[in-house]
């Protein structure tokens, strides 16, 4: 499929890009550290954020300039704890492009087993118009 449909561009965008990011949980990974819990491993939402980052990869050099994606859904399961130290790697592979609708299968591994899975969509938009729309709120009441 042709990514007109999905920003009035002539870039292609096709079902099958895959993308994938690696980092070694760190303290300001855990879940201790971002609120959601209060043990010192690798947090739910730090593994969503990694998934974000791998679907973003997926679309790197895919977009024109003045084009980025935003996400709007998430649908995940955190499958199993990951200690500090110890290196976690996302994928998300895109699996549906309608219209600026994209969505993204994600998956996310330690270095013993699957950790989290799911599904997560983004959206295609003007930068410069969605900061403008945001920005207005400062002087709305």
């Amino acid at each position: 499929m042709r990514a007109r449909d999905a920003c009035e561009h002539d870039v292609t965008l096709a079902v099958g890009l895959v993308g994938e990011v690696r980092r070694v949980v760190d303290a300001s990974m855990l879940a201790s550290a971002v609120g959601s819990g209060n043990l010192d491993v690798f947090a739910t939402p730090a593994m969503v954020a990694l998934m974000e980052s791998a679907a973003i990869q997926a679309l790197a050099g895919h977009l024109p300039p003045e084009q980025t994606s935003v996400g709007v859904r998430v649908d995940i399961r955190h499958l199993a704890a990951t200690p500090p130290g110890v290196e976690v790697r996302a994928r998300a592979e895109l699996v549906e492009l309608e219209g600026r609708r994209l969505l993204f299968r994600v998956e996310a591994f330690d270095n013993h087993e699957r950790i989290g899975e799911g599904s997560h969509e983004r959206a295609v938009v003007d930068p410069q118009r969605l900061l403008g729309r945001a920005n207005a709120k400062r002087g709305a009441a």
